[in-house]
C-alpha cells in the first residue's frame, strides 16, 4: 500500500512539473496574436498562450508584419 501511494505521489509531482512554467523557471509571459490597423486600434486576437523560456525568446524575435494597413504581431504581458 505504502508503494503505491509513493508512486502516486510521484507521479503527481512529475505531472505537476510538466504543465507549469512557472515551477520551472520565472521567465514565463502570456503571449497572444494580435491585429491592429494603421491607427493602433485593435481589430483582433487569437488565444491568449503562456511561454517560457526558449519558446518565449523564439516569439518575441517574431516582428510584426503589416499587409493592407494591417499590422498584425505578438503582445506579450
Amino acid at each position: 500500500m505504502k508503494r503505491k501511494l509513493m508512486y502516486l505521489a510521484g507521479l503527481i509531482l512529475v505531472s505537476c512539473s510538466f504543465t507549469s512554467c512557472e515551477l520551472l523557471s520565472g521567465n514565463c509571459e502570456v503571449c497572444a496574436l494580435v491585429s491592429r490597423d494603421s491607427y493602433g486600434n485593435f481589430l483582433s486576437s487569437e488565444a491568449e498562450t503562456e511561454y517560457c523560456d526558449e519558446e518565449l525568446l523564439a516569439i518575441k524575435a517574431i516582428g510584426p508584419v503589416t499587409t493592407g494597413g494591417v499590422t498584425t504581431g505578438y503582445e506579450c504581458n
